[in-house]
């Protein structure tokens, strides 16, 4: 049963507390686990305001920024571009699709793809929406000065451009070259 919410500073002498002895990289944990944890509380700051009154949660928020910036879109591509997996952007399509703000038609080329597109609807909505989420990434970023934030910007893309061009080739070393892909629990590995 989860306790009483800690504070970042009570969290990290925990973790001091209980990692002592070991021999780590402190730093990068540091740098790693504030990541996550500014990440998971400004997730939930904007879903919770600027999202919740227009019924969407983060996720769905990103498709539809995707296809706001991108434009139409191959549904792998989406996902990929969202980060998350197609069965899950299926769902977030279809909810989307039955509020009018996304469209869904087959490829041109081939049938079996599928394309996404924003609705004249789903333009306005981010059109409408971005502003306001934008004055709470404001918020969220006001006791940083502009240099800071701009600084943490290229500290941020600095980790993941290492991830883009070498993350693969590190999974594949600790995974010992199997499948990079997920298992699904009761499945065996592929040969």
């Amino acid at each position: 049963m989860p306790g009483p919410r800690r504070s970042i500073t009570e969290t990290e002498q925990a973790i001091r507390q209980r990692l002592g002895g070991l021999t780590l990289q402190r730093e990068a944990m540091a740098a790693v686990g504030n990541i996550h944890r500014a990440a998971a509380a400004v997730r939930s700051h904007l879903e919770n305001s600027v999202l919740r009154p227009h019924e969407l949660t983060w996720t769905s928020f990103v498709v539809l920024w995707v296809l706001w910036i991108w434009g139409e879109a191959e549904t792998w591509s989406v996902a990929e571009e969202a980060g998350i997996s197609k069965g899950t952007l299926t769902g977030i399509s279809r909810t989307l699709e039955s509020r009018g703000l996304v469209a869904r038609s087959p490829h041109p080329e081939d049938r079996r793809r599928v394309l996404l597109s924003l609705t004249p609807e789903g333009e306005k909505l981010m059109e409408e929406l971005f502003p306001a989420f934008n004055a709470e990434e404001a918020f969220v970023s006001a006791s940083l000065s502009p240099e800071e934030c701009l600084r943490l910007a290229d500290s941020l893309r600095t980790i993941v451009g290492r991830l883009e061009e070498h993350g693969e080739q590190r999974r594949r070393e600790l995974l010992a070259g199997e499948d990079l892909a997920p298992r699904r629990s009761g499945r065996r590995p592929r040969p």
